[in-house]
């Protein structure tokens, strides 16, 4: 059984009703969200609630990443994610996923981009945590992760205009 399974559309509904509404990343915003998590070569990328898949296809287009995880719950922005990283020319490297990030596992991922509002970052706290190996990079637009000290904050007041830099081990202690 896959997860883009027409037949299943219907279980999928319930997903469609997560706490986190769509606010795509804007395109602006992406540099001083890759300035903060500093891609390197070998890093394995996540993108929690990826929406239309923007940040991840622009993250594999721009850096040699290893391989980048895209996250998503609604099944028409999976859709849209998947021709997003098609038509970026990184379908190979990168895996679209429908579900939830809650329950999607994240060992072994390197960098993780979030933009999801305050309450859901408190709330994925534990899994980043015990998931994510020592070292790896969170970065939050807009809204911060409470109780975590970031280790840099990049930007100005503002919509999409703050990141927020956290590192496993570091900010989580």
């Amino acid at each position: 059984m896959r997860w883009d399974d027409p037949d299943l559309r219907w279980a999928y509904a319930l997903l469609d009703n997560l706490p986190v509404p769509y606010v795509p990343t804007r395109r602006e915003s992406l540099s001083l969200v890759f300035e903060a998590l500093q891609l390197r070569e070998g890093d394995v990328f996540a993108d929690l609630g990826c929406g239309d898949g923007r940040v991840v296809a622009e993250a594999a287009r721009r850096y040699p990443l290893s391989r980048a995880l895209c996250v998503e719950a609604r099944f028409d922005l999976v859709e849209k994610a998947r021709e997003t990283v098609e038509e970026a020319g990184v379908g190979d490297r990168v895996l679209v996923v429908r579900g939830d990030f809650f329950s999607v596992p994240l060992r072994g991922v390197t960098a993780v981009y979030m933009y999801l509002l305050t309450s859901i970052n408190e709330a994925l706290k534990p899994k980043l945590s015990r998931e994510l190996p020592e070292g790896a990079r969170v970065a939050t637009l807009d809204f911060p992760v409470p109780g975590w000290r970031p280790v840099k904050t990049l930007g100005d007041p503002g919509w999409q205009r703050r990141v927020y830099l956290y590192v496993i081990g570091v900010s989580d202690r």
